[in-house]
């Protein structure tokens, strides 16, 4: 499958061609970009139409035999192969943590009802249950030797004595087991102190920092519990353990809503604070005021092309900054499977409660239709298992030609299920979303890889 595509930038349009199945990226004129569409089945805008039909027979047909000669060498049109025939290994590589089902904010996009995740008790995690946790990863970590722990909540940071406590043990465990722990943890940045700034810098392999961007953004849907603005303390906080942070891996992850669709000035006002490793991502709700409707993508989608001018802009001088939807690895990528497969819900990845119950991610917490079992017993439903296997994008009839199948796997299982009703079936709001990120991720990679 080919997908043509368009970029404007300093004040010139860059056309490409992508070859989904190769991951090939081909920088072309406009004729060839026209013929490419057509040649390929794919749209016309209405101002292509009249000028494609004004393209004589002759340059056609030139551009017919380069095509043939870039397919014949398999960079064009290339068939799908072995993609279908990869499997999941099995063995589990990462758990997430919910070290306790509470947090300090009240924030009102939450998918996890304020930290709740929709129960009646605000439970903490206990080290015997992190304890059982990690035995289990290990125990079913099979050949893998690099695993993965992420401490999430609510705000993990409200049990940091236990959070301690599990690092200090998987450590303990790492020589006799054979096994290497890289730990994660994502934070609202309230509680950060010197103390255990030094103690996160040491011990956490990446660090989440959720901050939404502008400040008026940032207070307007996340308060405290007694309902005051945070954003000063949390901005405060979160510069000063980015300072200290050096190479080190970190991120600042903020929210958009349909209040803040304008996006662009939240990541660029990230920036300036002086953060340069930042996500932005769309809110999944279904709050009537803030959620995303189709209504809203023509302005979104447009937000992500100036986003793309200013961070290529932004990169050129002492403002440079990652965007993590728009960093692509064109000559590796991800692996086969995980092209397939995402992010490996129910499968390699894994979310254990408070309490020690096993559910597929952390978006499904606390959801007894995929309760999966428990670190105690150390079994799980391996239907359960196995229908998350089975959901690999080769098997998803809506992403058969989209573009960017290989790049989210057929999106969130768990957004897909809220919003279409299947976890098969990809949730079409952020299928345009991730479209137009990939396009502007070849395209920025292709411009800066250029010297332009």
């Amino acid at each position: 499958m080919v997908h043509a595509f368009k970029f404007c930038y300093g004040g010139r349009t860059y056309h490409f061609v992508w070859d989904i199945e190769s991951g090939s990226l081909h920088n072309v004129d406009r004729a060839a970009f026209l013929y490419a569409k057509s040649r390929y089945g794919q749209a016309f805008d209405d101002s292509e139409i009249g000028e494609f039909a004004t393209m004589s027979d002759r340059e056609k047909n030139e551009l017919g035999k380069e095509f043939d000669e870039l397919e014949a060498s398999k960079v064009l049109n290339t068939p799908c192969d072995t993609f279908a025939k990869k499997k999941r290994t099995g063995e589990i590589k990462a758990l997430c943590l919910h070290i306790c089902n509470d947090c300090n904010l009240r924030c009102k996009y939450c998918f996890a009802d304020e930290g709740t995740y929709h129960t009646t008790e605000r439970a903490y995690m206990s080290e015997e249950v992190g304890k059982k946790a990690i035995d289990f990863l290990i125990a079913n970590s099979g050949r893998r030797n690099n695993l993965e722990v992420d401490f999430f909540g609510g705000e993990p940071l409200m049990n940091l004595g236990t959070v301690k406590k599990i690092v200090e043990y998987a450590r303990s465990r790492e020589k006799q087991s054979g096994k290497s722990f890289n730990f994660t943890m994502t934070t609202n940045c309230v509680l950060l102190n010197d103390e255990t700034i030094d103690w996160l810098n040491k011990e956490m392999h990446n660090v989440v920092l959720s901050i939404d961007g502008r400040e008026c953004v940032h207070n307007a849907v996340r308060k405290t519990v007694n309902g005051k603005d945070c954003y000063g303390i949390i901005a405060e906080n979160a510069k000063k353990f980015a300072a200290v942070r050096g190479d080190k891996s970190y991120y600042v992850r903020g929210t958009f809503t349909a209040r803040n669709l304008d996006f662009a000035d939240d990541v660029i006002a990230l920036n300036d604070m002086g953060f340069d490793q930042i996500s932005i991502e769309p809110v999944v709700t279904d709050i009537e005021d803030l959620r995303i409707t189709k209504e809203h993508l023509p302005k979104i989608l447009a937000e992500y092309e100036r986003l793309a001018g200013l961070y290529i802009d932004r990169r050129k001088g002492e403002k440079w900054f990652n965007f993590f939807h728009f960093m692509i690895d064109l000559e590796g990528g991800p692996c086969v499977v995980k092209r397939l497969t995402g992010c490996g819900s129910g499968c390699e990845y894994l979310a254990v409660t408070p309490t020690g119950g096993i559910y597929p991610c952390h978006q499904f917490a606390e959801n007894k239709d995929y309760y999966m079992g428990n670190v105690f017993d150390g079994k799980i439903d391996m239907a359960i298992s196995e229908k998350f296997a089975e959901n690999v994008v080769t098997n998803k009839p809506d992403c058969t030609n989209c573009p960017a199948k290989y790049y989210c796997s057929g999106g969130c299982v768990a957004n897909n299920l809220n919003f279409a009703g299947n976890m098969s079936k990809p949730y079409d709001i952020s299928c345009e979303m991730m479209r137009k990120r990939l396009e502007l991720s070849l395209a920025i990679d292709a411009i800066e890889g250029s010297g332009e």
